[in-house]
């Protein structure tokens, strides 16, 4: 049996499970994120050492996928390496997707370096079964895909069914994060998120910045954009064109313990 000691943290009820470990073995990472059975979390973020940037960090869905990067954890990393005397104040991260830039100003403002968004639908026409007219979404990358629809109201049924419709469409082969974005006002938005190979969660760094992103392009929106989610805002700036974009937001450590496998 090996013994596997872990950090469950969030950001804004997007939970991790938070593992540090040069050579890890093979996890059970479905069994491991129930949350009657197991741990439970949204994603596991193992951090490795990395020869590009200060450190690697692997990311699995609940579902046991990888998924390539994810704003939220990258924070609750960042919080975790710092809180262990292991990063200064302003570092860099790199998964799957790429090297992302850390600054920790506190633990409630972490800001991280998303990338440059690349839109490839603007508007894009989505033909689901038993919906008479198309869908209207724009498809988006943001190191991981991402499909954006704007809705007058948000309804959380529409969240969980429609959200896994789509996530699972053959449109998309590899999967999609999807997002319902509802504009309160042009630096205001609520957001509701349908993570592929997790479900719905209560809150997605970079489908937030995918919202953002979106709805500068076209919606109206203006930077700097409050993202609402149930347990509070994530705060998105873009200068738009070739710049990178800007998420910050806080990450909760919620407790330590260790399990074996």
């Amino acid at each position: 049996m090996n013994k596997i000691y872990f950090t469950k943290m969030h950001g804004l009820g997007n939970d991790f499970v938070v593992i540090h470990s040069d050579n890890l073995p093979h996890l059970p990472v479905s069994t491991l994120a129930d949350r009657h059975q197991g741990i439970g979390f949204d994603q596991l973020l193992v951090i490795e050492p990395s020869s590009r940037a200060d450190f690697f960090c692997r990311i699995f869905n609940a579902d046991g996928s990888e998924a390539e990067q994810c704003g939220n954890g990258l924070r609750c990393v960042a919080r975790y390496l710092y809180e262990h005397h292991l990063s200064k104040k302003e570092f860099s991260l790199e998964t799957k997707a790429g090297v992302y830039p850390i600054k920790i100003e506190n633990f409630d403002k972490i800001s991280v370096g998303m990338g440059v968004p690349r839109i490839q639908h603007p508007t894009f026409h989505l033909h689901l079964p038993h919906h008479t007219s198309p869908i209207e979404i724009t498809v988006l990358d943001v190191g991981n895909p991402h499909a954006i629809i704007r809705v007058n109201e948000l309804n959380p049924s529409q969240t969980r069914a429609l959200g896994e419709m789509i996530a699972t469409h053959t449109d998309f082969p590899n999967g999609i994060n999807v997002g319902f974005m509802q504009i309160k006002n042009k630096h205001h938005i609520a957001l509701r998120t349908y993570e592929r190979g997790t479900g719905e969660t209560l809150a997605c760094g970079s489908n937030a910045c995918a919202a953002v992103a979106a709805g500068m392009t076209q919606h109206g929106l203006k930077s700097p954009v409050s993202v609402e989610y149930c347990y509070g805002s994530l705060e998105i700036a873009w200068d738009g064109d070739a710049q990178p974009i800007h998420l910050t937001g806080p990450a909760v450590h919620v407790f330590s313990g260790e399990i074996s496998i």
